[in-house]
């Protein structure tokens, strides 16, 4: 009789690879040996309450920060993969000059003035080009910062809170432009506090709590049957608070 073996279909390399991320500065350990492996080629939204460490997650996945462990993308290290990420961060940061200047300035080679007239059209700028950008209206600064990073054709797009405190209609047109850039194969890892926004947009939820991913599991699972204590507590609306300790304070 033959001894057969079950045929092996080869696993695609994850999306996103985490091994041991941790992060200490000065005497705080701020990040916690984070592991996990993400095979979802769509939008992962990452939650938790204040202090969880979800906006020095993000900053550590676009390399700003001294972190120990290992970060990859598709198979492939961080440091081969900064100059195809785009970031977009709470507060943008825009030049001093026109909204048409900060889009050129970021500009790849090879871009036209077309595709700065059409995405400038899709975040309701196009009648603004001429104005100086710092004196944009909060949401138009922060739409007019994400047509800047989509404008550089990044394969992997980090999102901290960019609508945060922003009107309803820069919102909507924020989370449109965010589905498309999806749809059209952009990774997408979104950092938000809106239970609503993440219910509109997630594959994946990962969940932190003090440093650590608590749950990572598909958005429809967490939002009916999360697993973690923590995220339970969360989606109830009870707050989250953190054990008083001697010692050093962490974040």
């Amino acid at each position: 009789m033959v001894d057969t073996q079950p045929l092996q279909i080869p696993r695609p390399p994850s999306v996103l690879a985490v091994q041991g991320l941790s992060l200490k500065l000065t005497d705080r350990t701020l990040l916690k040996g984070i592991e996990l492996r993400s095979f979802e080629p769509g939008i992962t939204l990452v939650m938790g309450a204040n202090g969880a460490g979800k906006s020095l997650f993000l900053r550590s996945l676009h390399g700003l920060l001294p972190i120990e462990g290992q970060v990859s993308f598709a198979g492939r290290p961080l440091s081969e993969t900064l100059a195809e990420q785009a970031m977009v961060f709470q507060k943008p940061t825009l030049l001093r000059r026109t909204v048409w200047q900060n889009m050129t300035f970021a500009a790849p080679s090879g871009s036209t003035d077309a595709e700065i007239e059409n995405l400038l059209r899709q975040v309701h700028l196009a009648e603004k080009a001429l104005e100086p950008a710092r004196l944009l209206s909060g949401g138009e600064q922060q739409r007019l910062a994400l047509a800047r990073a989509l404008l550089t054709r990044p394969r992997i797009l980090l999102l901290d809170e960019p609508t945060a405190s922003l009107d309803p209609g820069s919102v909507s047109i924020i989370e449109k432009l965010i589905r498309a850039a999806s749809d059209a194969g952009v990774k997408v890892i979104f950092v938000s506090h809106d239970i609503g926004q993440a219910r509109r947009l997630a594959s994946e939820v990962l969940f932190m709590h003090e440093g650590r991913v608590v749950e990572h599991t598909p958005a429809d699972r967490f939002f009916s049957a999360p697993d973690s204590i923590e995220a339970r507590a969360y989606l109830s609306g009870e707050l989250l608070i953190k054990p008083q300790t001697t010692g050093s304070p962490e974040q």
